[in-house]
């Protein structure tokens, strides 16, 4: 069993619509959504929840205000500027709170206790592609590297049961927690690149985190024909870096018709270009061996 990460340095890439659209051709796969931020994988593969399940987030702080006497300890040492004192008495600002529980060991009274955050979801769904994996986390919420953990988990054990061949996990944009929680692990990435000076700079982040954790790349370059300039830098960074470069994929608004359908571009253009080459791609990352000498598999122009 092969799993296979696809990751962007940046938001908007188009990450997503390519993990939908090979999800569509992934024969004997388990999908996983790692980008439990910000979730969408779920609007084109349009999962039937089978599991709903609670994640407990970081923990927060309250004050019981019977049993405060006013003292403002708890203030004093907060180093997050969370505790306020309004309406007559001491209050625990939630979006302000890091969880870090000091306020709780230092009030003399026991006013104030930390419970954790149960504003964040899991499930196991069924797609018509096959089983998903996938998260919800509440606006704000924290330990997002820990549930991503959790689904790529439950994926792997899903895909233990089912006999499958691949784990396809569409992850997280950037360089934080999650983004690392996604790649620790994985057999193989998939870069998703725009062309753009921000999205070369995050490119760069991206292929240094990866490299740490010595997990081979292979990466494709997005919308390319809009600033054919960039695509060459990418194309040469690629190269420098010996990161395969599978496909370029032109602008077409033929994904936009599909997403509106709710439907992969692949579903929605069977005999399109784009369809050709996601599928080439899915071949090429599928492969026994690792994409990792640097050979591109395009034509240049």
């Amino acid at each position: 069993m092969k799993e296979i990460t696809i990751l962007s340095g940046k938001g908007g890439t188009g990450k997503t619509s390519i993990t939908a659209a090979l999800s569509s051709i992934a024969a004997e796969a388990v999908f996983c959504d790692n980008d439990v931020d910000a979730a969408d994988l779920h609007l084109i593969l349009q999962p039937e929840i089978k599991e709903r399940h609670i994640f407990e987030g970081a923990w927060v702080a309250s004050i019981d205000a019977d049993k405060c006497d006013g003292c403002g300890i708890c203030q004093s040492n907060c180093r997050f500027n969370a505790i306020h004192f309004l309406h007559g008495h001491y209050e625990i600002n939630p979006y302000q709170c890091e969880g870090c529980r000091l306020c709780e060991r230092t009030c003399p009274t026991g006013a104030i206790t930390s419970t954790r955050s149960r504003n964040n979801e899991w499930y196991i769904s069924d797609t018509r592609f096959g089983p998903m994996v996938h998260a919800r986390m509440g606006p704000g919420e924290e330990n997002s590297g820990k549930l991503v953990t959790l689904v790529r988990n439950k994926a792997l054990e899903l895909a233990d049961d089912k006999k499958a061949c691949h784990i396809l996990n569409d992850g997280p944009p950037g360089i934080g927690c999650s983004a690392i929680a996604a790649v620790s692990g994985t057999d193989q990435v998939l870069l998703v690149i725009e062309p753009t000076q921000s999205g070369l700079h995050d490119l760069q982040r991206l292929v240094e985190l990866v490299n740490s954790f010595r997990v081979p790349m292979a990466a494709l370059i997005n919308k390319h024909d809009l600033n054919l300039e960039v695509t060459k830098q990418v194309e040469i960074f690629l190269e420098n870096k010996q990161i395969p470069l599978l496909a370029r994929i032109p602008f077409d608004d033929t994904v936009v018709k599909a997403m509106i359908e709710g439907k992969s571009v692949i579903e929605f253009a069977p005999d399109s270009t784009i369809t050709k080459q996601l599928r080439e791609v899915w071949r090429q990352i599928t492969k026994e061996e690792s994409l990792t000498s640097g050979k591109s598999f395009i034509h240049h122009n």
